[in-house]
């Protein structure tokens, strides 16, 4: 029963259903960003270049030969994901430059001063005290 609980509370710790979150909507945000690259992106970066679709770029080193598949070189599907790798990063630093200004926009705001504590509000009082018997004059 011990290993149980010990799974249970590991398991509803805050940083793993974090976590969990954080993967979950990740994969979501991939096929956001997949859509965003090959419907929205590469369009005009094909028509640019001459209607070339990067996916389709290859080399063949051996034809296909009876039922032995043909050994392709694809290096145009390395071309795309390294696209998709660069669009990805750029979108993700943008995010966090954004929450980084925002941060710091709350950070310039001014704050209170802490208010003192009981015990530091009691050593002013006695440091005034003390002062006040310097201050004396000797008889």
């Amino acid at each position: 029963m011990g290993v149980i609980s010990e799974f249970k509370a590991f398991a509803v710790k805050g940083n793993v259903v974090d976590m969990a979150v954080g993967i979950i909507i990740g994969a979501a945000f991939g096929k956001i960003v997949s859509s965003f690259v090959g419907d929205v992106v590469m369009p005009p970066i094909g028509l640019l270049i001459g209607g070339v679709d990067f996916a389709d770029l290859a080399i063949t080193l051996k034809a296909a030969q009876g039922d032995v598949p043909a050994v392709v070189l694809a290096y145009g599907k390395f071309i795309q994901s390294v696209i998709d790798f660069v669009i990805v990063a750029f979108a993700i630093f943008m995010g966090v430059k954004a929450i980084n200004r925002l941060k710091r926009e709350e950070a310039v705001a001014p704050s209170l001063p802490p208010t003192p504590t009981k015990e530091e509000l009691l050593l002013g009082e006695i440091r005034d005290l003390l002062k006040a018997q310097n201050d004396k004059p000797l008889q």
